[in-house]
């Protein structure tokens, strides 16, 4: 198994497990890999919080 490099300046986002558990994208993570290896919000499910939406 392939591990990444876990030397990453900033630590991994911390998503909403409970708008994540039915998210088809993410399968229930709320976050994605991208392509360079870093964890980002799953944009199906997760709001980001600076995106100037209140509820």
């Amino acid at each position: 198994m392939a591990h990444g490099d876990s030397s990453s300046p900033t630590p991994p986002p911390h998503p909403d497990l409970d708008l994540a558990r039915t998210c088809d994208h993410c399968l229930g993570w709320g976050t994605v890999v991208t392509r360079d290896g870093e964890h980002d919000l799953c944009e199906a499910c997760q709001r980001d919080p600076g995106d100037g939406s209140a509820a």
